[in-house]
C-alpha cells in the first residue's frame, strides 16, 4: 500500500513539475516585461505610465512639450541601454552559473568559484591604480572604455590560465580546473588587497565601487558588447543541453549515451569564461546571481537543461533588472552599489539551500 502510494505522489510530482515547466518560459517573459516597464517609469526623472507610449514613440506626440521631449531624452539615452545591458549581464551571469552546476554536477557551484570574475577584479583594480602613472598616461585616449576592457582581458587572461592548467593530452580535468580556479581566486584577492593598500583616497572608493557592482556607466555600446555573447550563448544551448542531462549520471555513462564528453567539456569552459568575463566587465563584480537562479528554477521546473538554461537568462535579467532598479531608486539621487542588493537576497537564499541539502543528506 505505501509503495503505491509513492508512485502516485511521484507521478503528481512529475506531472506538476511538467505542467510548471511548460508555463515557465511564457511566465518569464510576462514578468520581465512588466519589470522592465516598471523600471522605466521610476527613477530620479519619473516617467508616468500615461506618458510612457508617446516617450516611446508608440503614439502621436499631440502635444509636443517640453515633457515629453524630457522623457525621450532620459528612456532613450540612459533608461532603455541600462535595462537592455542590466538584463543581459543577469541572463548571463545566471546562464553561466546553470551551465558550471550542471558541469560539475553540483548545485552549489558558481562562475566566481573558478576565478574568472576575480581575474576580471584584479585587472579592474590593476586599471584604476595605474591610471595615474606613466603608462597610464599613455592610455588615456580609452578614457572611459579602460576598465571594462581591463576587466574583460584579466578574465580571458585568467580562463587561458586555467585552461592550460587542467587540459593535457587533448583531455580537461574538471578536478583540477575547479582546484586551479580555487587557487588563482586567493591569488586575485591578495592582488586586490595589496592595489587597495597602495591606493590613494580617489582610487580606493573607485575600487571599492567597482567591486561591489553597478551598471550606473550602462551605455548602448556596453549592451551591444553584450548582445553578441547573449546571442551565441543561446544558441549553444541546443547542442550542449542533452550532454549535461546524461552527465549528471557520469561521464562513463555520458560517453555511452552518445555525448562526447571532452567537447562538451571545452565548449562549456569556454561559454562560462566568456559569458561571465563579459558580464563582469561591464557590471564590476555581482555575486550569487549565477548560484541562486538555476537552483532557484530547478525545484520549480526541474533539471533538464533544455528549458532550465533559457529559464535562467529570463529569471537572472528579471532579477537583475529589479534590483539595478531599486539600487537607483531607494537612496536617490545618489545610488546604491548593486552588489550590496544582490547580496542581501542571495545569501538568505544561499543559505537557505544549505539548510535544504543537509535535510536531504540526513534523510
Amino acid at each position: 500500500m505505501s509503495v503505491a502510494v509513492g508512485t502516485e505522489a511521484r507521478s503528481l510530482r512529475r506531472h506538476a513539475g511538467r505542467r510548471s515547466a511548460s508555463f515557465a518560459i511564457p511566465l518569464l517573459l510576462a514578468v520581465l516585461f512588466a519589470t522592465a516597464i516598471v523600471a522605466l517609469t521610476v527613477g530620479a526623472a519619473g516617467i508616468p505610465l500615461s506618458r510612457l507610449p508617446a516617450a516611446l514613440g508608440f503614439t502621436s506626440n499631440t502635444t509636443a512639450d517640453a515633457m515629453t521631449a524630457r522623457d525621450q531624452l532620459v528612456l532613450w539615452s540612459i533608461r532603455i541601454p541600462r535595462i537592455a545591458a542590466t538584463a543581459m549581464v543577469g541572463g548571463l551571469l545566471a546562464a553561466a552559473g546553470a551551465i558550471m552546476q550542471g558541469l560539475f554536477r553540483n548545485p552549489l557551484a558558481d562562475p566566481a568559484l573558478v576565478g574568472v570574475s576575480s581575474g576580471g577584479a584584479l585587472a579592474a583594480a590593476s586599471a584604476i591604480v595605474f591610471t595615474d602613472s606613466r603608462f597610464g598616461e599613455a592610455l588615456r585616449f580609452l578614457q572611459t572604455e579602460l576598465l571594462p576592457l581591463a576587466a574583460f582581458a584579466g578574465s580571458l587572461a585568467t580562463t587561458a590560465i586555467l585552461y592550460g592548467i587542467s587540459s593535457r593530452s587533448g583531455r580537461t580535468s574538471i578536478a583540477i580546473f575547479l582546484l586551479a580556479g580555487v587557487a588563482i581566486t586567493a591569488i586575485g584577492n591578495a592582488g586586490i588587497g595589496l592595489l587597495v593598500f597602495i591606493a590613494d583616497d580617489r582610487q580606493l572608493r573607485d575600487i571599492t565601487f567597482w567591486m561591489l557592482g553597478s551598471m550606473s556607466g550602462a551605455t548602448w555600446t556596453k549592451a551591444a558588447v553584450l548582445a553578441p555573447v547573449l546571442v551565441i550563448g543561446l544558441g549553444a544551448f541546443a547542442f550542449i543541453a542533452r550532454g549535461l542531462d546524461l552527465l549528471v549520471l557520469g561521464e562513463a555513462d555520458a560517453f555511452h549515451g552518445g555525448v562526447d564528453v571532452e567537447r562538451l567539456k571545452k565548449i562549456s569552459i569556454v561559454m562560462v569564461s566568456a559569458m561571465t568575463g563579459v558580464a563582469v566587465s561591464i557590471s564590476g563584480v555581482i555575486g550569487f546571481v549565477g548560484i541562486v537562479v538555476p537552483h532557484l528554477l530547478r525545484l520549480v521546473i526541474g533539471p533538464a537543461h533544455r528549458l532550465l538554461l533559457p529559464a535562467s537568462v529570463l529569471l537572472g535579467a528579471i532579477l537583475m533588472v529589479g534590483a539595478d532598479t531599486l539600487a537607483r531608486t531607494i537612496v536617490a539621487p545618489a545610488e546604491m552599489p548593486i552588489g550590496i542588493l544582490t547580496a542581501a537576497v542571495g545569501a538568505p537564499v544561499f543559505l537557505g539551500i544549505l539548510l535544504r541539502q543537509r535535510r536531504l543528506a540526513a534523510l
